[in-house]
């Protein structure tokens, strides 16, 4: 057996506290697989006297993570204390300057950051992972990087931010508007300080990015990731998709076209008896189709103490075993900047609209959508006690830009009376 890995632990939250569960645990496990003894030397966190349910006694403290990246008894350096900036990427980038293996779930860093990492790491010989950054406990980064090295990747899909998950399918479930679910998640926890990030698709868009960097050899490109958050879904929308046969997910979605590479993450229509209409509360899905294997689906818990700590700990283990590989499958040098291309396969619609309760105004919204070449395949008026009238329209598989054009002309009409909502009906 060779020398012990010893780690020191950045950020004692609810998966750096997990990581130190499972050391603590499996030490043994952890030693006949990976062939040497893992344990803990120093941690770091904003505070030092909270309770956390774990005994740290036993463990040097340093209240500056960057001093803790750089100690000599340190020699594999976990950060978990999230944000893109700041005390994260500085001692991100002062372990890997000093030639020290990196294991982070800080997906907003890497989003942002993950090229100038990537060449920081490969320049010094260190390792980068990150299995804990996309989709909790779901291996889908080494499933990319590793199991398919050998497909051509078309298209990344999935649901991967449960919050949002969980937001939706209780609208769902209750039948309560999304305001009363939004307030019930925060009052459990399961929302970012910012939440935003979460409701707003940005978690999901950051996650995406790395995924679609790794599956097509480019640079991550999160500004490049069209986001629609789940604000604007009402629980009418989520009714009305239910009576289609369809249900609502924060969908995200990165394919290789001609034009260049889609990224999208939006509210979509899935069919309520695929595998992504059936995921329910905190459960992530993640779907790789490849040139050789074809389409496989990866399906698990996508955030949480055990599952997010057990990405962690995979990592390490691989890290303690010597395997080494660059941190987006490839070298650094190698990724190629990703091309932008706005989403334009073609997909049916779902739109919802409030029309003024007048004489010829469905007449005037279907003329519109015609002039723009926007068939309609359903639609459906709902009685209604006040003035306005909703209307409830599935296009035809058409262009999002060549609806976007549409909508605009719609809204010009003066019979509508509130901005008109559109979701994308999942494309096979």
């Amino acid at each position: 057996m060779t020398s012990p890995l010893r780690l020191g632990i950045a950020g004692l939250g609810t998966v750096g506290t997990g990581v130190v569960r499972i050391v603590q645990a499996h030490a043994g496990l952890l030693a006949a697989r990976t062939g040497r003894d893992i344990s803990i030397s120093a941690i770091s966190a904003r505070t030092r006297d909270k309770d956390r349910g774990v005994d740290l006694s036993a463990y040097a403290w340093v209240d500056d993570p960057v001093a803790l990246a750089k100690r000599g008894d340190v020699d594999l350096f976990i950060e978990l204390m999230g944000g893109s900036d700041g005390p994260a990427k500085a001692a991100t980038e002062a372990a890997l300057a000093a030639g020290k293996p990196v294991v982070t779930a800080n997906k907003a860093m890497l989003a942002i950051h993950g090229q100038a990492l990537a060449e920081l790491a490969e320049a010094n010989g260190a390792a980068l992972r990150f299995e804990a950054a996309v989709a909790g406990g779901i291996p889908c980064v080494k499933a990319l990087t590793e199991g398919l090295a050998g497909n051509a990747i078309t298209r990344v899909s999935g649901v991967m931010n449960g919050t949002c998950n969980y937001i939706l399918t209780r609208m769902e479930s209750t039948g309560k508007p999304y305001d009363e679910i939004f307030a019930e998640a925060d009052a459990l926890g399961f929302l970012e300080a910012d939440p935003a990030l979460d409701v707003g698709g940005i978690d999901a868009g950051h996650k995406l990015a790395i995924l679609s960097a790794i599956a097509f050899g480019t640079r991550v490109d999160f500004e490049g990731v069209q986001l629609q958050g789940i604000e604007k879904v009402s629980i009418d929308d989520i009714r009305r998709a239910r009576d289609m046969g369809y249900r609502i997910k924060l969908l995200g979605e990165a394919r290789r076209t001609a034009a260049g590479i889609e990224q999208s993450m939006r509210p979509t229509l899935v069919p309520a008896d695929s595998p992504l209409g059936q995921l329910e509360g905190g459960t992530n899905m993640v779907v790789i189709e490849g040139d050789a294997v074809g389409q496989i689906v990866l399906r698990g818990a996508g955030a949480g103490e055990g599952p997010t700590a057990s990405a962690v700990m995979g990592d390490v283990a691989d890290i303690a075993r010597g395997v080494t590989i660059p941190p987006f499958g490839q070298p650094a040098a190698t990724l190629a900047a990703a091309s932008r291309a706005n989403a334009a396969t073609e997909c049916a619609h779902y739109l919802r609209l409030s029309l003024t309760d007048t004489p010829g105004a469905l007449a005037r919204v279907a003329t519109v959508l015609g002039q723009n070449g926007i068939s309609i395949d359903r639609m459906r008026q709902y009685d209604h006690p006040g003035d306005d009238a909703p209307v409830l329209i599935v296009t035809h598989p058409c262009a999002p830009s060549a609806l976007a054009t549409a909508l605009e002309g719609v809204t010009a009409t003066g019979v509508v009376t509130s901005e008109p909502v559109a979701l994308q009906i999942q494309t096979p």
